[in-house]
């Protein structure tokens, strides 16, 4: 494991604490973020649980993931309020802006997009989130405004 001090820290936190899988997992992506998934077996033997409950739940909570992000993780609606406003085009074209496909990150390490289901703005669709920030009514030159912008920020 590559940060064995950090992982520790965390088992050591959240031990003896009720359901304490979901508080272990959440810290160790906010302190690496990610979970590798080297990580799983010291994580079921500190809370008395098997290998494979650690896994159904990394795999089954989309919010977390078992390789690094991007500097930037950008997530784009799938839900169906989106879709039926255009997120389906949006992704498309923020696939070819960014040059990575959806779920994947670009091999320089700059962008991971994502898609995620419902980021609660249905009423102002489609809606994308740029390193955990919301923006609703996003069109295609409204993300490329704001892929600019952050890529603007992203070099200072």
């Amino acid at each position: 494991m590559q940060d064995q001090a950090l992982l520790d820290q965390i088992l050591t936190c959240h031990r003896n604490e009720p359901g304490g899988l979901l508080p272990v997992l959440r810290d160790l992506q906010d302190g690496l973020g990610f979970v590798p998934e080297e990580s799983y077996l010291a994580i079921a033997e500190a809370l008395n649980i098997s290998v494979a409950e650690v896994h159904g739940v990394v795999s089954f909570y989309h919010d977390f993931r078992t390789e690094p992000a991007g500097a930037c993780v950008i997530q784009v609606c799938q839900a169906e309020s989106c879709q039926a406003c255009g997120s389906r085009e949006l992704t498309a074209h923020a696939e070819q802006r960014l040059g990575v496909a959806l779920g994947e990150t670009r091999a320089d390490g700059a962008v991971t997009l994502e898609p995620v289901y419902c980021l609660g703005n249905c009423a102002c669709s489609p809606a994308i989130a740029i390193d955990q920030q919301s923006h609703a009514l996003v069109d295609k030159a409204r993300f490329d405004a704001l892929t600019t912008q952050w890529a603007q920020e992203s070099d200072t």
